[in-house]
């Protein structure tokens, strides 16, 4: 079952905006992922650069760790993000 991102105001934000900030993501290891990682990244940061992510694969080779830097402007894309992320079939888990 995947789960909504809760709504947090920017006054209850603990983090000063705007700022490049690191999501991970989980995903079986396959091509697919990876693009479609992509994708979600460009339609919320216009300035995603997909030669930063940082590719982790798990020991036995079935996952695939990556961390994606956004340039958030605002607490809304951050949620935003979040929660395409979340709602995608192929994550996992997004941190």
């Amino acid at each position: 079952m995947k789960q909504t991102v809760p709504q947090i105001s920017e006054e209850e934000s603990l983090i000063e905006f705007p700022c490049d900030f690191p999501l991970k993501v989980m995903g079986a290891a396959m091509p697919e992922f990876h693009q479609r990682m992509i994708e979600i990244a460009n339609q919320h940061d216009p300035h995603f650069d997909a030669d930063e992510i940082k590719i982790r694969q798990s020991k036995t080779g079935k996952y695939t760790s990556l961390t994606l830097i956004i340039h958030a402007e605002n607490r809304p894309q951050l949620d935003a993000i979040y929660q395409a992320l979340t709602d995608c079939e192929l994550v996992l888990w997004a941190l």
